[in-house]
């Protein structure tokens, strides 16, 4: 098996523009309206595009090249986007080659752009390629690292231009939707976004929880006949679910374990999470518990909403 190839260092192409290497990242006043996404076939190019997604841009996969001026032109009128990632590679065949002539062409309308390009060792791209039981594209009758050697050849004057320039090679898919993110900085808050929903524990539990809480260890309120017909909203069955013996201790207790264990969320590409909070039947005691947990977190600089699945069953 060939060895990885080597990481590329910054080098300089004939029009003097310098090619970061992958540890650099675009700063934030370089973020790109337009982002070009290409590479060598099986180095990620479709992982990218779906990080990217994931940071609400939107993205086009195997766009052949001259359109990329017409998408330009429409993104400058004002066409309502205003972040475009485009993946254009050698699947569009003989469009391909005009790939440089069309950078240049954009390059003129003063449309703003970047271009990332992934690349892998021969032995790892050999590797995926046999995972997936697929050809090169570009191999005919021939042999797969043939495929391989015509596309590097084919992509080396695009490979010049780019920006930045990440080999894949030691990268898991989830390290890659990292770097994309972490080049992308600035595009998209760190912050998890966090649900706290109510519910009742005899409608079942909510199938997208992230972590479930049990407060049924508190007195009912539905027991005390003035507070039977109120719900968590309302102050009374809050103060009474608060006042009862362990619940602020609870709280108190509960927020401060998930502190540790939020961050690392936005960290492992899950930048959204549920926690529910049941009672018995989803009206008052985790309705009030839900929204001070919220609260807390809120205070303390987490994006938080409230969602009370059972409130109003009866």
């Amino acid at each position: 098996m060939d060895q990885p190839t080597p990481a590329p260092g910054p080098t300089t192409v004939p029009e003097g523009i310098p090619v970061r290497d992958e540890q650099t990242p675009l700063r934030p006043a370089e973020r790109p309206e337009l982002l070009l996404i290409t590479g060598m076939s099986g180095a990620g190019r479709s992982r990218a595009a779906a990080a990217l997604e994931d940071l609400n841009w939107y993205v086009v996969d195997n766009l052949p090249p001259r359109l990329l001026i017409t998408l330009a032109t429409m993104m400058s009128a004002g066409a309502g986007i205003s972040r475009l990632a485009a993946v254009v590679d050698v699947r569009s065949g003989e469009f391909f080659n005009e790939m440089v002539s069309v950078i240049d062409q954009i390059r003129q309308t003063g449309m703003e752009y970047r271009i990332i390009f992934l690349e892998a060792s021969d032995a790892e791209l050999v590797r995926r390629f046999e995972t997936v039981r697929r050809p090169h594209l570009l191999q005919g009758d021939g042999r797969m690292l043939d495929g391989i050697a015509a596309e590097r050849a084919l992509l080396q004057a695009l490979k010049n231009r780019a920006d930045v320039v990440i080999d894949t090679t030691e990268l898991s898919v989830h390290d890659l939707a990292r770097r994309i993110r972490e080049l992308i900085d600035g595009e998209a808050e760190d912050r998890v976004r966090l649900t706290v929903m109510s519910f009742g524990f005899k409608y079942g539990l909510p199938l997208d929880a992230d972590h479930v809480v049990d407060v049924r260890f508190l007195a009912n309120p539905y027991w005390v006949t003035e507070l039977r017909h109120l719900t968590g909203h309302d102050q009374e069955v809050r103060s009474y679910v608060l006042s009862l013996p362990g619940a602020e201790e609870f709280v108190d207790r509960y927020v401060a374990a998930l502190e540790p264990v939020l961050g690392r969320y936005a960290d492992e590409l899950k930048p959204y999470v549920t926690i529910a909070v049941g009672c018995t039947g989803g009206k008052h005691r985790s309705v009030a518990i839900s929204e001070e947990i919220a609260g807390r977190l809120r205070a303390a600089g987490h994006a938080v909403r409230t969602l009370h699945r059972d409130l109003g069953r009866e």
